[in-house]
């Protein structure tokens, strides 16, 4: 089994390890949190993608201002991005050495001598961690391949898991807990289910479309699809999809949709537009359905479900691969880390 199937398949353990450690461990970050006059999240490359999702999250949840900017950005042109008032940092990184992450944690200092950083990441005797004032560590997300699967679903899980403690959110915090209960079975359906789509979605773009929080995850999930199967694949949010994109649908298209409970009347509006114009649709979404459609499990509210959109978009995502005679343990011109030559050993992570 390759290593990047073998750490799609076990992720429901990572994710409990992430629900322990935000919700059940030392919580030195959460004043510092709830107290923050702005929370910006920042990663690069899928942890960028992650911050995205994360930050729409977290203001919806904590009812804190809060937004994404990628590592680079932050390092590069911290004056444009980083808040004038009462700021808190959240860094999230798997190899916990992404240069521009620390660089982007260093900017943060000039200007916030007293602000506070939290550092998600699966390694914690690396820089990150050292340097950040929290860490919340995920031994169990760690992975050996290039392809962020795992452990970007572990981060994801783990920041919501902070938005629920910072925001005392006992409801979801039950919720939270019973998501490594319901992983295995839907790994096991999605195992079974995916594969059968490989005929019809193994040729043609890819378009990948999600709303409000879920919007970070279709990216993400896109950005799967480009580096384990070299397609081209972008991401938008479903109704901004209509205003240009909707241009490049012909008959053989692949339109995948993260439908959410709260707006499934619109999304499933726009998936259907998509067909008529001869575009195959694929949804996951908490209903069940003919065609396409990976039914999640009911009795989630769409704050905790996020993370189960991910294991059967990234399975199809690998079998595209697979199909094309690709080998996902080796997505062509990536290495885990990315040097980039910003400033003297400044890197990127994939």
């Amino acid at each position: 089994m390759s290593h990047t199937l073998n750490e799609i398949l076990t992720q429901p353990q990572a994710w409990r390890e992430a629900v322990t450690q935000t919700l059940d461990g030392p919580g030195e970050w959460v004043a510092p949190l709830r107290q923050a006059e702005e929370v910006v999240f920042t990663g690069c490359g899928s942890t960028y993608h992650l911050s995205v999702a994360a930050a729409a999250l977290f203001r919806q949840v904590a009812g804190v201002a809060a937004r994404a900017v990628p590592g680079g950005e932050l390092a590069l042109n911290p004056d444009l991005y980083l808040p004038r008032g009462r700021a808190t940092l959240v860094a999230v990184s798997r190899s916990g050495a992404t240069d521009e992450t620390l660089e982007a944690v260093a900017r943060f200092r000039e200007h916030h001598p007293r602000g506070f950083v939290l550092a998600i990441t699966t390694q914690g005797e690396q820089p990150l961690s050292q340097r950040s004032d929290a860490a919340i560590v995920l031994p169990a997300a760690r992975e050996v391949s290039v392809v962020q699967t795992r452990s970007f679903a572990a981060m994801y899980v783990a920041a919501v898991g902070v938005a629920v403690r910072v925001a005392d959110r006992t409801d979801l915090a039950a919720t939270l807990h019973a998501l490594s209960d319901v992983g295995p079975n839907l790994i096991e359906r999605a195992q079974h289910q995916v594969p059968r789509w490989k005929a019809v979605t193994a040729r043609g773009p890819v378009f990948f479309l999600g709303s409000g929080f879920y919007f970070g995850l279709a990216a993400e999930l896109s950005l799967k699809m480009k580096e384990m199967s070299l397609t081209f694949s972008e991401a938008y949010p479903f109704l901004e999809f209509r205003h240009g994109p909707m241009s490049l649908v012909e008959p053989g298209t692949v339109v995948v949709g993260l439908v959410s409970r709260s707006h499934a009347r619109h999304q499933r509006a726009v998936l259907e537009e998509m067909a008529a114009l001869g575009a195959h649709i694929v949804t996951v979404e908490p209903a069940p359905g003919r065609g396409m459609r990976f039914a999640l499990p009911g009795g989630l509210p769409d704050e905790v479900r996020g993370v189960l959109y991910l294991p059967p978009l990234q399975l199809l995502a690998y079998h595209r691969a697979v199909a094309k005679g690709l080998n996902p343990d080796r997505p062509r011109h990536l290495n885990a880390v990315v040097h980039l030559n910003l400033n003297p050993g400044m890197a990127g992570e994939v």
